[in-house]
């Protein structure tokens, strides 16, 4: 398996596909490929209009899948996600390559933002026939369900530990069908040269590491929400 992210912060932060790959490792027993383009800030309509990277692995990167992450925070209009993200998934289409729209998750201070969101990106994947990656809502359910997991990073939009496992989890079953018992209560070391150490996790943005284990408890019922949801 080889998949494409284009995103913003939202898809880089704590090396997102990087976690994913070592999930479908533990469940499927092979690493896919993982290749992002990601910068901050950037929406659907800036990766349209800047397409040439997209356009250029597409055609030639051989990939299986391609993850479109568009902005969050906030959260542009309809109009214009349906307008450009419909571009997006149909240029993936165009070169054979299975379109998936992220659906991100709201602010912390701002939880009636999630419907939206949800609606949006719904209507999209539907409209295109693309996968639909429910990010945004099994967040939204965690968090109302489990008041001790903390999602968030500290500033109340990007994801922390827990909220990436959570994305990494929903994106293997979502493109394997399964994802492993045996990535709870794992942890990931995300500054560690260029390769991860298992034992621990830390937040990229920190300019001196803060191992963090991620407790197997919370991990367990953030994966077992995943399941109930997918």
């Amino acid at each position: 398996m080889k998949v494409l992210f284009v995103g913003n912060s939202h898809t880089f932060f704590n090396d997102m596909p990087e976690l994913f790959a070592g999930f479908v490792e533990k469940t499927t027993g092979e690493k896919p490929e993982v290749v992002m383009l990601a910068y901050g800030g950037r929406d659907y309509q800036w990766h349209r209009k800047e397409y040439f990277a997209v356009r250029f692995n597409l055609m030639y990167g051989g990939y299986d899948y391609c993850v479109l992450q568009q902005a969050a925070h906030p959260y542009p209009e309809k109009e214009s996600t349906m307008e450009y993200g419909g571009m997006l998934i149909e240029l993936c289409k165009k070169y054979g390559v299975m379109p998936v729209v992220y659906m991100t998750w709201a602010e912390k201070r701002f939880p009636e933002n999630q419907q939206k969101m949800i609606d949006t990106c719904t209507e999209l994947a539907k409209k295109h026939d693309a996968l639909l990656a429910p990010v945004g809502r099994i967040w939204q359910k965690v968090q109302q369900k489990y008041l001790d997991i903390e999602l968030y990073f500290r500033d109340g939009e990007h994801a922390g530990p827990y909220g990436d496992f959570l994305i990494a989890a929903v994106y293997c079953k979502l493109l394997t069908g399964n994802v492993s018992d045996e990535i709870i209560g794992q942890g990931f070391d995300f500054l560690q040269d260029e390769a991860m150490n298992r034992e621990m996790v830390t937040v990229i943005e920190d300019k001196e590491r803060i191992p963090v284990m991620l407790d197997a408890d919370k991990t367990g019922r953030i994966l077992e929400t995943v399941n109930e949801m997918m």
